[in-house]
Parts: C-alpha cells; structure tokens; sequence
C-alpha cells in the first residue's frame, strides 16, 4: 500500500476549483520550466533522446536536453533498490529514464502538464541495466499535493525526491515540503541560481532572508552545480543551480504557523531593528535571549540565525 491516493489530482482540483488560488493553476509540474526566454528561439529542438514537445508558453516550459547534466543530477540523488522515489515535473523524461534504471522500488512522477502525463503512461525508453523500474505517472499540482502524507514508515526507507523546479513555484513548493515532509531522507532540485543563492546565504548578507532561515531550520543544503541557459529548449535567461538537501538531526520544535509569521514580520521589514519591528511583543526573556547571543533590540532581522529564530519565536507573547 501507498501512504497516500495517486487518484488524478485534477478531480480534486475541479471539486475545490473556488477555493484554489488562481494563481496556483497557472503552475506547470514539467520539468525544468522557467519563464525567461529568449525571443524567436524554437521551442522544438532534437537531443539523443529524440524530439522534445512543444514547450508551452502559458506553462513556461524549458526542457533540459544535456544527458552529462541529467546524470549528475540523479547521481546525486544516490538511488538504490530499496528507495521511494519521487519526481516533481518530470517533462519529457530527462530525468526519468536515468531513475528508473537506478531500479528504485517505488517511483512516482508528480506532472501537472496533462499531454505529458499520457507521455510517461506509456513505457520509457532507459539505459540498459538491471530491471528498470515502473513510472507511476500522477496528474498533480505539486504545490497542492499532501507533503505531510510522507512519513517515516517502519521496514521501509524515507522517500527520496528529485525534480526541475519551475522558477515560478520553487520557493513556496520547498517551504511547503520541507516544512510538512517528516518522511524524507534526501532531495535534489534544479532551480534559478538566485534562489540557490538565498538558499545557501549566510546571516549578515544581503541574500540572506525568510526563505533561508525556513529552509534551513529543517534542511541541510549544498549546492552541487551551476547550470547554464544553453542546455535547455527554449533558453531560459538566467543560470540555474543544482541543490543537495538533506534533513537536519532534529526537526525545529516550534509553532510553525508562529515561526512563519515571525520570518515574515521581519524579513518584510528587514531595514528596521528587532525592538522596533517586535515592539508589542516585546518582553524580557527576548531581551536576554538576544544578550546571551551578543545581540540586542538594535539588531536587523538578517544578523539572526535559524536556531535563533528559532528560540525567538517560543518566547513571543
């Protein structure tokens, strides 16, 4: 048994249409989409695999076509006989049959494009090696898929996901899956270089923000590699970078819905000091808080850590 209803997500998404973010149905779940292209560049193209599909433009899709690209990326996903994998937006299979010829025991590719969807309900072609693995396709908006339904079970090893995340959805997809995703054991992700930036930037810098001290109070993160705009079709305008993630020893023990409004108070005003941006909140324990750690009411958002944070949001009244 799955731990979770691989039923189309879009029967779910016409029952709850009203109450979706319409934003959200504008998000395409194919691999490597970006919305930055260069004009007048065919969205048609020919790699070893054969022809890519049509791009299309209202999903912002760019197709990854570098197989040397392709193989680190699932490399570094370190897949055995054993695993449950997932692929967010798969596309036209870059990543695809390079997983199922690592032969995972479970392997299930989330695509919100329904013409590529029936793609990869059909056999995929993959490197020769020992028993490839099935593809279990599943029509599905990533950013509304139940993360929190992948749990640690007993016997069995955490999930392992993998993907080319659109530049328009990685952020709020890993702040949502990280966050609700107790049963994961490693990720790589494909995402802007900007983002990668954010991800791995220190307190005290200026890329340094909500989105890092969120991420990073649950992951570990490298980055492994920059990818250039010349192996996708159609180029994006931007690099992207290739991240590691990988659970942290101990989950934060917060209120989450009380960390995140804490990292938004802040961050949406990151010029101004702790003292005045926390100033009806304030109290004595985050004063020494702040003074155990060589800090004060004069310091800005971007000089605390995600432990910090951490610590800080317990202590709000």
């Amino acid at each position: 048994m799955w731990p979770f209803s691989l039923k189309p997500q879009r029967k779910i998404d016409e029952k709850n249409a009203g109450g979706r973010n319409r934003a959200r149905q504008a998000i395409a779940g194919s691999g490597m989409t970006k919305r930055n292209r260069t004009q007048g560049q065919s969205a048609r193209a020919r790699n070893a695999g054969g022809d890519l599909p049509l791009a299309k433009r209202s999903l912002g899709q760019n197709f990854l076509r570098d197989a040397h690209v392709a193989m680190r990326i699932v490399a570094a996903l370190e897949i055995n006989e054993k695993d449950r994998v997932i692929e967010i937006g798969p596309g036209p299979g870059a990543l695809t049959g390079l997983i199922r010829a690592a032969g995972p025991e479970l392997f299930i590719v989330l695509e919100k494009d329904r013409e590529l969807v029936f793609r990869h309900k059909r056999p995929l072609s993959a490197p020769k090696g020992p028993s490839p693995a099935l593809a279990h396709p599943v029509l599905a908006d990533a950013l509304a898929f139940s993360w929190e339904r992948l749990v640690s079970e007993a016997g069995k090893p955490d999930w392992k996901i993998i993907g080319n995340l659109p530049y328009n959805i990685a952020s709020p997809l890993m702040w949502e899956l990280f966050s609700r995703a107790t049963g994961l054991s490693r990720a790589v992700f494909m995402i802007q270089k900007e983002v990668g930036e954010r991800l791995t930037a220190e307190p005290g810098t200026g890329a340094y923000g909500a989105l890092t001290v969120w991420i990073r109070s649950f992951m570990a993160v490298r980055r492994l590699m920059v990818v250039p705009p010349s192996v996708f079709v159609p180029r994006p305008k931007v690099d992207s970078a290739v991240l590691l993630f990988t659970p942290l020893p101990a989950r934060p023990q917060v209120d989450l819905a009380r960390f995140a409004g804490l990292l938004h108070a802040c961050f949406q005003q990151r010029r101004k000091q702790l003292g005045s941006i926390l100033r009806a909140r304030w109290n004595e324990r985050i004063e020494a808080l702040l003074t155990a750690h060589g800090l004060s009411r004069l310091s800005r958002p971007e000089e605390i850590s995600p432990a910090l944070f951490q610590s800080l949001s317990a202590l709000l009244e």
